[in-house]
This record gives C-alpha cells, structure tokens and sequence, in this order.
C-alpha cells in the first residue's frame, strides 16, 4: 500500500540510511573490541548511529571517558581511510537528486571528514547543510543533532522527517517531534512512524510550493 508524507524538509543519517558501511565498520570496531573481550554481537548492536566514544563508554562503563575520546580520534582516522566496502543504499541516489530543490540535511553521527570520505566512495552528492559530529554536545539517541538540523533549514521540528536505520537514531528522530522513516531490515524493530527496505521504495513528489513522500 503507498503511503503519502506531507513535509516541508528532510533530515537524512548516512551510514545505513545512505551509505551501507556495514563491512568497514563491522571490521574495524570488532578489532578495537577482541583485546577487551567484548562478544561481537554485544559491539555490533552498540556501535550503529552512535559517535565512537559513546559506544566506547556503553562497551566499557568503567574505563576513563578521556581514553574513549583519544581512541574514538584513532578510529575516526581509521574509518576515514579505509572505505573498502562502502556502497550506496540503493535508491539514495535517486533520492537526494530529487531533494535538491527543497531543504533537506545530513545528521550523521560521523564527522566531516568521515561523512565526505564515505558520500564520496559511495558515490553521492554531498548536501549542502550537514550537522555532524563537530557540531554537537550529545550524540544520537539525544535527539540535538536532528533539532539543529531543523533550525538551519528554518522548518518546525513537526514539519521535518527523519530517514533513519538504527534504533538511536529513530529514538532521537521521534524524541526530536519528528516523524520517522525506518530504513532497512531491521528499522521496524525499533518502532519508527513509516518503514521501507530501502530507498527505492520512497519517491519525492512536488506539491504546490513544497513536496510529498509517496513510500511503498
């Protein structure tokens, strides 16, 4: 059944809503993770939609969070480097091409050099408006990064929807007043408003002055 989203602006995560950087980050943090003995699946359920030093301090709630902040830098760095595997979410192409004329961001838990090495190996345009990990005090599920995200654009909370994959992401999303769509398998676990396998299913309509979502 097509559902029709009224909306005057879109706020997009990268990694699994964009981007599928599954195999480079399920690489790299599950190596940071074997010298502590962290299982993989305890990692790999921490790490998605967060900044590193928050999934550092979930993963390691007594350690000193200055460590957590030197290592997150370390693997920022790493990540940054190694994009072998980096694809596009099918359809995200197609999506941001027809956002270009109506106010949409990046809110990516990522930070700028990340978020470029990454929408470039995948292959995608950059939008204009970016909040990343720079310009945040809390990341996701604090829902801050969304409402900055909104406030550049000039658009009320209300008025924006969130495509988001992970569950800190869609708890952010919802915590922000926004409406979200669930990107991915397992989005729908995580009770966002409006869910879709991937970006193919969504399509951009203009409407009068601004523009619909039809999502099938």
């Amino acid at each position: 059944m097509t559902q029709t989203i009224n909306a005057r602006a879109v706020l997009l995560d990268m990694d699994g809503t964009l981007v599928d950087s599954t195999a480079v980050v399920e690489r790299l943090w599950l190596a940071w993770a074997e010298p502590h003995g962290i299982d993989p699946e305890t990692v790999l359920h921490v790490v998605h939609g967060r900044q590193g030093h928050q999934s550092m301090a979930i993963m390691l709630p007594e350690r000193d969070h200055a460590i957590n902040l030197r290592e997150n830098d370390a693997m920022l760095a790493s990540e940054t480097a190694d994009v072998d595997g980096v694809v596009t979410i099918p359809g995200a192409g197609a999506v941001l091409e027809a956002l270009l004329p109506f106010p949409h961001a990046i809110v990516t838990s990522a930070n700028v050099a990340l978020m470029t090495a990454r929408m470039r190996a995948a292959g995608l345009p950059i939008p204009a408006i970016a909040v990343t990990a720079e310009n945040v005090s809390a990341s996701k599920p604090d829902p801050e990064g969304f409402l900055l995200g909104a406030r550049l654009l000039g658009v009320d909370p209300a008025d924006c929807i969130v495509f988001e994959d992970s569950g800190a992401g869609i708890q952010a999303g919802l915590a922000a007043g926004m409406r979200v769509l669930g990107v991915g398998p397992h989005a729908g676990a995580h009770n966002p408003t409006y869910r879709v396998d991937d970006l193919t299913q969504v399509a951009v309509i203009p409407d009068g002055d601004g523009f619909a979502l039809t999502v099938r």
